[in-house]
């Protein structure tokens, strides 16, 4: 093939070279191979190369050595990142089915909900679900960490409070058990922030607890204000003997609940966090909209200070009383 092209100087030879290099991939044949045999047919077509070319082969041939053993570690890494997207894609996919998939219908609640990863997967869960008895349990949590460990601690959560209905109403009581089943199955490396509350609709009432987790806000419609939805608590995961408290408060009319993670609070502007305020103020710009409507609205005005790089997993949720 060497013979040919440099008798012609054709397209077609360099052609042929490059399909030789594809084959020279596949049967994986290093870069210093390839250099040691052009070397030999050249010596071979030119018996009187110069010494001094011939040196210089020499010298390809140790730099080649040293190319070939990067390249293949670089295949080597590149082959595992491949297998570590395949991973990250089935737990960014397990993730999508432990959130709720059906709407709730609660003709007395209006209730909107927007969670968007930093990445591809995200370290926010939320979870609601409804009673026979009027009362719809809501919950948020943020897993302090990302990837599949996260992933892993989101289906423990999932499943964990699924397996606890006789503490669905009671939010104090079933921290409490999430905080044992985390505290036994988590590195000492992980935790977990939560709230958890329950709305019974047949008295409007709102009983919550909280693990350690960013408090809301709840608004007051006949006074027009936003108060800080706090609770004491640690996050589980950190004593096994961690005991919760369970706060309450009557929900009137257009009065609603804000659940949120610390990537609302803590968006940045620049090198600097934004205030609880700021946040209150674009719940205020759009609390005359509907709740999924207001959600919306809020995330797009704290994605577009931060030019839409968003540095931590974003999840919003109101839930508001409309009869």
């Amino acid at each position: 093939m060497l013979t040919r092209y440099l008798q012609n100087k054709s397209e077609q030879g360099l052609y042929q070279a490059e399909q030789l290099s594809k084959q020279l991939l596949e049967q994986k044949v290093s870069p210093e191979e390839l250099v040691s045999l052009h070397r030999t047919v050249l010596s071979d077509l030119f018996p009187s190369l110069s010494k001094d070319v011939q040196d210089s082969f020499e010298f390809l041939l140790e730099v080649m050595v040293g190319y070939g053993l990067a390249y293949r570690e670089h295949q080597s890494l590149r082959d595992r990142q491949q297998e570590l997207e395949s991973e990250i894609d089935v737990a960014a996919n397990m993730q999508q089915t432990l959130l709720p998939k059906e709407k709730l219908n609660v003709p007395s609640l209006d209730i909107g909900i927007i969670s968007v990863p930093a990445e591809k997967m995200s370290g926010d869960f939320y979870h609601y679900i409804q009673y026979e008895n009027d009362c719809i349990g809501f919950a948020i949590a943020d897993i302090i960490g990302k990837g599949v460990p996260a992933a892993l601690c989101m289906s423990m959560i999932k499943y964990g409070m699924d397996s606890l209905p006789e503490q669905r109403l009671q939010p104090a009581a079933l921290l409490e058990n999430l905080n044992k089943v985390v505290e036994q199955n988590i590195g000492d490396s992980m935790f977990i922030t939560m709230m958890y509350g329950y709305y019974d609709a047949r008295a409007h009432q709102f009983h919550y607890s909280s693990a350690g987790h960013e408090p809301g806000f709840y608004y007051r419609a006949a006074t027009d204000t936003f108060e800080d939805l706090k609770a004491k608590g640690l996050v589980l995961g950190v004593s096994r003997k961690a005991v919760f408290h369970e706060y309450k408060r009557d929900v009137n009319l257009d009065d609603f609940i804000v659940f949120l993670s610390d990537g609302v609070t803590e968006c940045r502007v620049g090198d600097e966090f934004i205030e609880r305020d700021e946040v209150v103020s674009y719940l205020r710009k759009y609390k005359q909209l509907p709740a999924q409507d207001m959600v919306e609205k809020v995330y797009q005005e704290l994605a577009q200070i931060q030019g839409y790089n968003l540095r931590d997993d974003f999840t919003l949720m109101i839930v508001r009383r409309k009869v």
